[in-house]
This record gives structure tokens, C-alpha cells and sequence, in this order.
């Protein structure tokens, strides 16, 4: 990333994404904050997409969407009440959960069933297998999934993970350290790791990358959260919000130009090109085969479980955390309105 981008995107963090003001004589929308699991990058296009096109104000809201620092700190500021509602991968959620009894947060709507997560370094380190991976410099955030829940790779995958130096880096200079060598390994999502390493010069046949789903960590992936206080208290809001995200993505599926440029609205300097692939890329992990043949969120619950299970036996936590008590889905529309397109063929 170049500092000018870098200096721009600093500057759009700041300031919030609101639809447009209410007109004289409208009824009043439903103000709501709403924050992301990551920077501005191609699949939060869907997102601005449904922000620009009115898909939140169709449904009463007047939604202002910030960008996210991580999905291990999108739930903390939702927990905290500086937002009603978040997006970000549910795993960390769950392990707050875990271990932290007093938190109510819980999903409603799970928006990506497959997982990005991974590891991923370069040919010329001579890594080819996740085993490899033992003593060497892995930088991420704090905050990223993929450094949260890489225990659960590294337990899957046979890789003792107290030997991994881990370095703690800003979001923007995860994948500059690894292209530059001043790293062996980086974790996060695929989505983002994989283009933005092409966005700073790398190769894609280069990149190597470990998913934790090909190791056998069953998780899931990205969850609207919200506390569940608040979602019992304005059912109405949680339902619209879904079937507002769920415009957006339909409608950057069926045109990613459009989303792309709602993305570009926000960063000028954004390599269109570039996030396209990414978003489309990330279409994998939401057109999962029960999505194709059932529509978004449909979602059993022993695979809920089966991903809070992968939680505790990955941090050694005893605390059992039943499906209900975080997927609450009774706040779905109803499921003629979560099909996907193609879900025909």
C-alpha cells in the first residue's frame, strides 16, 4: 500500500458513512452504527453497495457504516455499545464468549458458513506445509482471526505452536513485512492476505497458502453480531438489517462493477482490478453448497455447535457454551427472501 493510499484511508476511517438525511415529511428512520470486520477492501463492497443503493433506509434504518480493525475487536466495541450491530468472523466471538460468561453477544445471521482463515507465506521461504511453519516469524494484528485461532490450526495441523515467534503488526504492514522478508508467515483471511500481497508487487503463483478448513478446523466465518439485549428489544431492526446485507450481497454478486465502485467512492486510490477478484474470490465462502441449495442461513445448529467445540477444545476451555445461546435465528426474514441467485443451477 502507498502512503498517499495509507493517508486516505486514515482519513475515511475517520469520518462515519451515513445514508443520506431524511426528508421533511418522511418517517423517521431507526439511527443505527454499524462496523466492519475489516478496511475497505472488496468484500466490504457489498456493504456500501446496500448503503448507496438504499437497501437500509428501504428498511427504516438510518445506518452509518465504519470501517473494522480485526474481528477479534469488532465484537469488544460492539460489547462495549459504541455499535448496534457488527460484522466480523465468529470465531473470536465465540472464544469471548468462552471466556468471558458475562458477554451477550450473539449472532442472529451468519452470513459466510465457509472459512477464509489461513496462513500464508512465500516459495522462496522453502515453506510447504504447515509443520514448516515451527520457529519461524509470523506477523499479524492482535485483533486477527487468524493469529486468534491458530491454535486450532496448529493442533489440527500437528504444529506446535509455542515455537512461533509472533510479531505484532498495524493491518497495513502485515503483508509488506512478508514481501519485504521481514517475516516467514503472515495468518488472516485468505481474501485479504492473498490480494493484498499482489497489491504490494508479489507474484500469485508465489503465495502459499494453509487453510485452517483444509488442516480440518471445522469453523464458521463471518456473523452479524449484535448484543442479545438489544436484538430482543428491536427484533424489527435485526430482521431489516439482514435483509438489507442480504440485498447488498445478491445485488454485488449479480454486478461486482457496482460494488467495486461504491468502494472506490470511499478510497479513490483503491486498485479496482484488484478488489474485484477479491470480492469475487470471497463469493467462495458464501456460496457454500447449502447456501446454493437453501438459501443464506441455512445454517444447522449442530454445526454451530461443532464450531464452539472447535473453540473450546483449541483454548483447553471448560466452559460449555450450548448453539442456541449464540445462534439466534429467529430473527431471520423469512426464507424466501434469503435465496441466492443460481440456487437453481
Amino acid at each position: 500500500m502507498t502512503p498517499t493510499r495509507r493517508r486516505l484511508l486514515g482519513a475515511a476511517a475517520a469520518l462515519p458513512l451515513a445514508a443520506p438525511v431524511v426528508a421533511r415529511g418522511q418517517a423517521a428512520l431507526t439511527p443505527v452504527r454499524f462496523i466492519l470486520d475489516w478496511a475497505f477492501q472488496g468484500p466490504q463492497g457489498c456493504y456500501l453497495l446496500a448503503l448507496d443503493r438504499g437497501f437500509f433506509r428501504d428498511e427504516g434504518l438510518n445506518v452509518t457504516i465504519d470501517r473494522g480493525f480485526g474481528s477479534a475487536d469488532t465484537p469488544v466495541k460492539v460489547a462495549s455499545g459504541a455499535y448496534e450491530f457488527g460484522v466480523a468472523d465468529i470465531s473470536p466471538t465465540i472464544r469471548m464468549r468462552l471466556s468471558q460468561p458475562g458477554t451477550d453477544i450473539v449472532t442472529p445471521f451468519v452470513l459466510q458458513q465457509g472459512s477464509p482463515l489461513a496462513a500464508m507465506t512465500l516459495r522462496r521461504t522453502g515453506i510447504t506445509n504447515p509443520k514448516q511453519l515451527e520457529g519461524k516469524r509470523v506477523a499479524a494484528p492482535e485483533t486477527d482471526a487468524g493469529r486468534q485461532l491458530f491454535p486450532a490450526f496448529a493442533r489440527a495441523a500437528g504444529v506446535n505452536a509455542s515455537t512461533i515467534s509472533w510479531q505484532t503488526v498495524t493491518p497495513q504492514l502485515r503483508e509488506p513485512m512478508l514481501a519485504r522478508g521481514d517475516a516467514d508467515a503472515i495468518t488472516g483471511f485468505e481474501t485479504s492476505g492473498v490480494f493484498s500481497l499482489r497489491a504490494v508487487g508479489v507474484n500469485a503463483a508465489d503465495i502459499v497458502s494453509f487453510r485452517y478448513s483444509a488442516a480440518g478446523v471445522q469453523l464458521l466465518s463471518t456473523a452479524l453480531l449484535v448484543r442479545r439485549p438489544y436484538a430482543e428489544a428491536n427484533a424489527r431492526v435485526v430482521t431489516a438489517m439482514i435483509r438489507a446485507i442480504v440485498r447488498g450481497h445478491i445485488e454485488a454478486f449479480r454486478d461486482p462493477d457496482a460494488a467495486i465502485a461504491a468502494l472506490v467512492r470511499r478510497d479513490p486510490t483503491a486498485p479496482q482490478p484488484l478488489e474485484k477478484e477479491r470480492l469475487v474470490a470471497n463469493f467462495e465462502f458464501i456460496r457454500t453448497p447449502e447456501v446454493i441449495s437453501g438459501g443464506f442461513a441455512n445454517l444447522a445448529m449442530p454445526r454451530v455447535q461443532g464450531a464452539i467445540d472447535t473453540i473450546r477444545t483449541a483454548f483447553d476451555i471448560a466452559t460449555p457454551l450450548p448453539a442456541g445461546e449464540l445462534y439466534m435465528p429467529q430473527f431471520l426474514p423469512p426464507a424466501d427472501q434469503l435465496r441466492f441467485p443460481g440456487a437453481a443451477g
